[in-house]
């Protein structure tokens, strides 16, 4: 059974930063692309970054230059960088396989 447990959001002003994290199990991890996906109050969900199982990546518009997506396949985590923060990045972010999604976190940007 898939699981995905994320962590890391919080309450952040505009301009800063945190890292989430993703600790997946139950699949082969290094095998797998992830992503991670966002949920803005009052939106549906969308797709903010993805990582190949090759390491490649790619990014929505609205965050290029801003997050950064990795992962650890020795500790079967996916990471989400996120700098440079705003308002409108505050959502639940929600980390997947491409099949599964996790519980999600919250992300808060305000002053």
């Amino acid at each position: 059974q898939v699981q995905l447990v994320e962590s890391g959001g919080g309450l952040v002003q505009p301009g800063g930063s945190l890292r989430l994290s993703c600790v997946v199990s139950g699949i082969a991890f290094s095998r797998n692309h992830m992503h991670w996906y966002r949920r803005p109050p009052g939106k549906q969900r969308e797709l903010v970054a993805t990582i190949t199982s090759d390491s490649r990546y790619g990014y929505a518009d609205s965050v290029k230059g801003r997050f950064t997506i990795s992962r650890d396949n020795a500790k079967n985590t996916v990471y989400l960088q996120m700098n440079n923060l705003k308002p409108e990045d505050t959502a639940v972010y929600y980390c997947s396989t491409d099949y599964s999604y996790g519980q999600g976190t919250q992300v808060t940007v305000s002053t």
